[in-house]
């Protein structure tokens, strides 16, 4: 038996949901297949479930804070199975919500796990079904270093089921789950060791972003050790015993693994043999997601471009339309706010200091570092810093960074002016909203040149 659809999709993660309701919309009759729950990383061991982590975390801060302020509060406890379920109901709730969003679309969902016999032809449960088009949007697993005893270790999809939250935590890795967990586990009072094997934190980031970061979260009580690499964990009656390439050992109660993810479509069949890889894994396509295989595309965590959930819903909405709607789109990737929910929060958008300095050869940076208005009466010495990346010649503003309280929520607004081609000008005629540490990024004057690259 076979059926037959205009677009098949492989994956109900953010980019294979929205690609199938976009073409569900412009009238084309679509099969989405799903083995796992709805949402893909994102909504199931990503991005919401770590920011509701993150929030849980910080009321530990909030309580002390609220000293400074007038309040009395009573010695508060925490309860982390209790977090777990309230978060456990959540995703369980937006899982069905992607469902009904698919039904509502016209999206026809068949639970199961696909393997390709052609390059258009799936097979799910025994029965084949082909698509005139047919889109990978399978997503990525996590990679764990190669080191004995490593089967020791969790990686971050486990975190969010852990039963109880144990007092000495490695984390392995320096990217953004490493530092959004390790953030985490420090916020509620545990002792965290972070190693990565690297110079620098959050690789890709600002240098002084970077810089900044490291700074505050060893000021937070993290344990940070740069160009640090894992040898062995050992398990034993009382953890686990972790050995470093530099010959030291220490216990831990769990360590953590946190270094990456890679695309995977090894497992999806004989069908896809011919399929142009990367050296590094990941898809080969154009900027409107084909591959080199006739009726065949891809987008998401398979693709080389931002591994981040917006940037997959773009590419399944342009997918869906350069198949049934505007074929004109094109993938588009300038100007991509990021975010790592650390605390403190990062925040950014466009170019680097050291990306600007190669493109344009020259660039002026403006660059604020302040204490924020709440910790003068808290006494915390937490530090805000901000950076505008400008090209001299237009006066064009290439990149904003930012490290501290609501980065994320001041720097999505600033996105929208840097797709608009804000120039420093723009920044330097808008009137601040005061007293804010977004206003900040309005009353920037002095410039320094950029560093040499």
């Amino acid at each position: 038996m076979q059926t037959e659809w205009d677009l098949v999709v492989v994956g109900g993660g953010s980019g294979g949901v929205r690609a199938s309701r976009v073409a569900a919309s412009l009238g084309a009759k679509v099969l989405l297949v799903e083995g796992g729950r709805l949402g893909g990383t994102c909504v199931n061991v990503g991005c919401v479930p770590k920011k509701l982590l993150a929030y849980g975390g910080r009321f530990a801060r909030a309580f002390e804070d609220a000293a400074a302020f007038g309040w009395t509060v009573p010695e508060p406890s925490f309860d982390w199975a209790r977090l777990i379920a309230n978060k456990d109901q959540e995703i369980a709730r937006l899982n069905a919500v992607y469902g009904r969003l698919l039904e509502s679309s016209g999206v026809s969902l068949l639970e199961g796990w696909a393997r390709f016999v052609e390059p258009r032809t799936i097979e799910v449960n025994g029965v084949r079904h082909r698509g005139q088009a047919v889109l990978l949007a399978t997503g990525s697993k996590i990679v764990r270093p190669s080191v004995p005893g490593i089967e020791h270790a969790i990686d971050s999809d486990r975190v969010f089921s852990l039963p109880e939250l144990p007092e000495r935590i490695l984390v392995v890795g320096a990217g953004y789950v490493a530092c959004e967990f390790a953030s985490l586990f420090r916020n509620l009072g545990r002792s965290v060791v972070m190693i990565h094997r690297g110079p620098a934190i959050l690789s890709g980031f600002d240098e002084d972003v970077q810089i900044h970061l490291g700074e505050a979260l060893r000021k937070h009580g993290i344990d940070l050790r740069l160009v640090t690499e894992l040898a062995s964990i050992t398990k034993s009656r009382e953890g686990l015993e972790v050995r470093f390439l530099s010959g030291t050992s220490e216990p831990f109660d769990i360590a953590l693994v946190a270094t990456g993810r890679r695309p995977d479509v090894t497992a999806l069949g004989p069908g896809l043999s011919e399929l142009a890889l990367r050296p590094s894994g990941y898809v080969v396509v154009d900027d409107q997601g084909r591959t080199n295989l006739e009726g065949l595309y891809a987008v998401g965590d398979l693709i080389d471009t931002v591994g981040l959930t917006p940037v997959a819903l773009h590419e399944g909405t342009v997918v869906a339309n350069v198949l049934f709607g505007d074929r004109a789109l094109r993938f588009d990737h300038e100007f991509v706010p990021t975010a790592v929910f650390s605390e403190p929060e990062v925040a950014t958008v466009g170019m680097t200091e050291a990306e600007g300095v190669l493109k344009h050869g020259l660039v002026d940076v403006y660059e604020s570092q302040f204490r924020p208005l709440k910790h003068t009466l808290t006494g915390f010495d937490d530090r805000t810093y901000m950076k505008l990346v400008v090209e001299p010649a237009s006066d064009r503003v290439l990149g904003v960074h930012m490290v501290g309280a609501d980065a994320a929520e001041i720097l999505q607004g600033v996105a929208v002016a840097l797709r608009a081609g804000a120039k420093k000008a723009d920044f330097d005629r808008t009137i601040g909203i005061h007293p804010t540490a977004a206003e900040e990024l309005v009353t920037m004057r002095q410039k320094r040149p950029a560093k040499a690259v």
